[in-house]
């Protein structure tokens, strides 16, 4: 596998929505998805609706099993994959047993390789110049996440990382960044 890098611009992250808007709801989905929950893109393209749909409305958390451990994991589904999801599934004719990332071709979910054609396709429209491909989506969340304030025993924890450097230096973050954190308790 090749090394490829998170989107560290929020601009960039803007530009590449609007392009995957336009080209279709599902394709905006996977992104938004994996760059607001850092789930893996093979966990993500196994999601079938019911996973993330309790019969009303959307799951405030989606729990997966973690196939390294064998725990069950939760992840946490923002308001901006909500919007996107809403909007997705208004939609879409369904039911619970579909995949979320359903094939335009057949009932099953799109490929790996889609999912990077899509991926890459719309970075290059956007001008990214780095090395783009589906796990640039959950080193995206990462990136950001940690940027945000997020401890990094967190993200190691969620990454299966033994030590902050091995997480800094995933998410391509040099010791020479400077980060300043805000602690905003705001009571």
């Amino acid at each position: 596998m090749e090394y490829v890098d998170p989107i560290k611009d929020i601009e960039n992250i803007t530009a590449m929505k609007e392009i995957l808007e336009k080209q279709s709801k599902r394709d905006l989905l996977l992104f938004v998805f994996g760059i607001n929950t850092g789930i893996r893109i093979s966990d993500l393209l196994s999601l079938k609706i019911d996973d993330i749909w309790d019969g009303a409305k959307i799951k405030e958390f989606l729990c997966l099993r973690d196939d390294k451990n064998d725990e069950e994991k939760a992840y946490y589904i923002n308001n901006s994959v909500k919007s996107v999801l809403n909007n997705y599934l208004d939609g879409l004719g369904f039911t619970g047993s579909d995949y979320l990332f359903k094939s335009k071709k057949n009932a099953q979910p799109i490929t790996r390789q889609q999912a990077y054609r899509i991926i890459n396709h719309a970075a290059k429209e956007v001008g990214i110049t780095g090395k783009i491909g589906t796990h640039t989506l959950r080193k995206t969340f990462g990136y950001h996440a940690y940027r945000k304030g997020i401890a990094i025993s967190i993200l190691m924890s969620i990454y299966h990382h033994h030590s902050p450097a091995e997480t800094l230096r995933y998410l391509g973050i040099e010791k020479s960044e400077e980060q300043l954190i805000k602690v905003d308790v705001n009571l």
